[in-house]
This record gives structure tokens, C-alpha cells and sequence, in this order.
């Protein structure tokens, strides 16, 4: 199986996420973006790549990390890593499944799993601004 995050300030929401991925089959890649690529739809990282991946790496249910994953998942990068099946959170819209995981969604092995309500990094980040009082 794969999936691809970004890793940033890694919560229970993400071990959560990779444990149910990781119960969906034997062997779990996890392709972590880069800086760049994070930026482009959302806000940059906190935590470097590097961090990123290791922490990554060092969960339980993750087997195998692939820097500077792609964001649109195709053909190329399926048949690269031998992917038989592609897991997602339920929190993206069918208008980015369609334009991230169309070759998974066209080949049958896209599946969603449930998100994690109530924890996220954008969370974490703002209890950090608001201070312990806010």
C-alpha cells in the first residue's frame, strides 16, 4: 500500500492514519513531500524534510518512507513502487481525489479511510499562537 503526506508536526491523527492504511494490507510506503510542493497548495512546513521523514520512519506501522513524494500520484510512480493499493484520509474533496489519484481512482485501487476529527497540524499551530491561556 502508499499514501503520501506531509508529516508536518506529526500528532496521533497521523499514527492513527497509518495504523489504519498499515490494516488494509502488509507492507505500508509513506511518501512524504517536499518543502516546495507543500507550499504550492497549503502553508510551508514547520519541520524540515528531513525531520519530517524520520519521524515518519520511525512509526510502527510505516515500512518504508519515499522522499520528495510527487503529489499527483501516476502511472510511473505506481509501477516505480509496485503500489497495489492507495490510501487517503475522507478529508479531501472529490475534486482533489480526481486531481491527485486519478490514475489510483482509474485503476481501482484508491481507497479513503476515516480522518482523525479533532487533531491536525493547522490545530496544533494555532493552540501554539493562542498560548497556554488562550
Amino acid at each position: 500500500m502508499y499514501t503520501d503526506v506531509v508529516g508536518d508536526l506529526f500528532h496521533w491523527g497521523h499514527v492513527e492514519f497509518f495504523r489504519l492504511a498499515r490494516d488494509l494490507g502488509d507492507v505500508l510506503v509513506v511518501g512524504v513531500h517536499d518543502d516546495d510542493t507543500v507550499a504550492a497548495y497549503k502553508r510551508r512546513p514547520a519541520l524540515t524534510m528531513d525531520e519530517r521523514i524520520r519521524v515518519v520512519a520511525g512509526c510502527r506501522w510505516v515500512d518504508e518512507v519515499v522522499p520528495s513524494a510527487p503529489l499527483v500520484v501516476d502511472a510511473e510512480h505506481l509501477d516505480r513502487h509496485r503500489v497495489d493499493l492507495v490510501v487517503h484520509a475522507d478529508d479531501i474533496g472529490d475534486d482533489v481525489v480526481a486531481q491527485w489519484y486519478a490514475e489510483p481512482v482509474a485503476r481501482g485501487i484508491y481507497r479513503s479511510v476515516p480522518y482523525s476529527p479533532g487533531i491536525s497540524t493547522t490545530e496544533i499551530i494555532e493552540r501554539v499562537q493562542r498560548g497556554p491561556d488562550g
